[in-house]
This record gives C-alpha cells, sequence and structure tokens, in this order.
C-alpha cells in the first residue's frame, strides 16, 4: 500500500469552482481499480491552500491513474484554478 499527498494553491476567487472540478478527479479516483480510500483537508488558516491524501494497492496502481486520459482531462480543467502546480508526494509506511 501506498499514499499519495497532492498540494495544491488555489487562486484567489476560485475556490467554488476549485471544489467543483477536485470533487470529480475524486470521484472518478473512487472508481478506478487500485484505490482504496482517499480524503481532503484545508490548512488551517489559509482556505486557499489544499491537500488530498489517497491510499491505493501499489503505486503501480496510482501511476496508471496519474497518467490515464480521465485525469488529464480532468486535470485539465483544474490547472488553470491553481497559482502553480500541484505537489505530489508518494509515502510509504516507515519500517
Amino acid at each position: 500500500m501506498i499514499h499519495v499527498l497532492i498540494e495544491r494553491e488555489i487562486a484567489p476567487d476560485m475556490q467554488s469552482t476549485y471544489e467543483e472540478a477536485a470533487r470529480k478527479i475524486l470521484a472518478s479516483a473512487y472508481r478506478t481499480t487500485g484505490f482504496v480510500e482517499g480524503q481532503t483537508y484545508v490548512e488551517k488558516g489559509n482556505p486557499l491552500r489544499r491537500f488530498t491524501l489517497s491510499k491505493w494497492q501499489s503505486e503501480l496502481h496510482w501511476q496508471r491513474w496519474y497518467s490515464s486520459e480521465e485525469r488529464r482531462e480532468q486535470m485539465s480543467q483544474l490547472r488553470p484554478l491553481l497559482l502553480e502546480r500541484e505537489k505530489i508526494t508518494i509515502l510509504q509506511s516507515a519500517e
């Protein structure tokens, strides 16, 4: 199992548009083979900074989703709402 942390900074006045687009991406991920669960977070004191933490069966499952046409299409709608590119960190359990 791996976890994927996605960090995004929303452009001012784009929060409601971002929320809708981000929900679509997460809903699509839920239907993807290998997806286990996901949660979204807002940085305390900064509503424009968002985090998504998702759990995947393997890094291969995540990579398939990340490079899928469906995610690319949805990100093309989300990307203009961000101040900078999203930052993705792949995490594994410390043993």
